[in-house]
């Protein structure tokens, strides 16, 4: 698919990159590309970075016909640019388009374009370790018509934003609070598409857990109400026993690309991970006879994320005396030196860009 470029000549004021925060600020560029029944994907372009224009009917304002995905590009200590396991991000964007009836793209396609874009802004890529260019693509319907019917026009875009990094001061383990009323998704659901509803409805819970003085929620799942899910909007595993347990694919969770490497990772280092169900008792018998040695979570933006208290029906629970665990380090100098290019690439993970 051939690609306009309009050059952009306004450059972002971006802080030092010890400031960045997160999702905070825009490199000056976006694609965007449009798709018609009929016609398929055309007009891709990369143009100076602005709002977008929406007809009031647009399908995505009414019914949520709306995705997207989240990946970073990476600065080696070299200079050079690299991504991590992008097919992976392409396939499931492809798989949450086909569950909200929305247009599928090639997924060579896809990568071409962007590759393409991350080259464009490549000088937006931060150079501390720990730091990253955002990347963000997303696909919405935008039907000029209140009808409820599998979309006919949709826009597919890519936006891009410098981010610090995640853990300024190491990585602390957080209080997490196991929510007992509302649920995330349910099997059946969109628990596995990366779509925005899944992430509105869940901020109801999170807003009640930060007021408690918890960081984010433990899911458990919404037909019985006692199988863990996600914590927040990250896959979550345990140590139990010397065993790595996290919760199986059963259509209401989210198919984590960090979920999967990790699995990867520990596999290859000799650990046994079961993927099946882990009720919320079990987890709870486990702590209490001290046989949960650690816990974390893991997504794009942390990597891993250490869980050092659980809360449930207003008992907390200490685990692993609130320290990282020897796991989750390996997991997360693992990963982050691949990411960065501090460790080789075994697994055939990275792309150069």
């Amino acid at each position: 698919m051939e690609i306009k470029f309009e050059k952009n000549s306004v450059k972002p004021n971006l802080p030092k990159e010890s400031e960045l925060g997160f999702g905070k600020y825009f490199t000056p560029h976006m694609l965007v590309v449009q798709y018609e029944e009929g016609k398929g994907w055309y007009d891709a372009k990369i143009c100076p970075f602005a709002n977008v224009s929406l007809h009031p009917a647009s399908t995505v304002l009414h019914y949520g016909a709306e995705i997207f995905e989240g990946l970073k590009a990476y600065r080696t200590k070299d200079g050079s640019v690299q991504l991590f396991r992008p097919m992976e991000n392409i396939r499931r964007m492809n798989n949450s388009a086909e569950r909200m009836c929305l247009p599928l793209m090639d997924e060579d396609e896809m990568l071409s374009l962007l590759l393409a874009f991350v080259k464009c802004e490549e000088e937006y890529v931060p150079h501390s370790f720990g730091t990253s260019l955002y990347l963000r693509p997303f696909l919405f319907g935008n039907d000029e018509s209140l009808g409820v019917h599998t979309v006919k026009r949709a826009t597919f875009m890519i936006i891009a934003s410098p981010s610090g990094s995640y853990y300024k001061e190491g990585i602390n383990p957080v209080k997490i609070m196991i929510e007992e009323e509302d649920v995330r998704t349910v099997r059946g659901g969109t628990g596995y598409a990366k779509c925005g509803g899944n992430y509105a409805a869940s901020t109801r819970a999170g807003e009640r857990a930060s007021k408690l003085g918890y960081s984010q929620v433990l899911w458990l799942d919404g037909v019985e109400r006692k199988y863990i899910e996600e914590v927040g909007a990250m896959n979550v595993m345990f140590k139990i026993d010397g065993v790595i347990v996290t919760p199986k694919l059963t259509g209401s969770i989210l198919p984590g690309i960090t979920r999967k490497s990790c699995i990867e990772v520990l596999r290859a280092g000799g650990y046994t991970v079961e993927e099946r169900l882990l009720s919320v008792d079990e987890l709870l018998l486990a702590m209490k006879e001290g046989r949960l040695e650690e816990a974390w979570g893991c997504g794009t933006a942390a990597v891993v994320s250490p869980i050092g208290r659980l809360m449930y029906k207003g008992t907390e629970y200490i685990i692993g005396e609130e320290k990282i665990g020897k796991v989750t380090q390996r997991l997360y100098d693992t990963l982050t030196g691949i990411q960065w290019g501090k460790l080789p690439d075994t697994y055939g993970w990275i792309y150069r860009v």
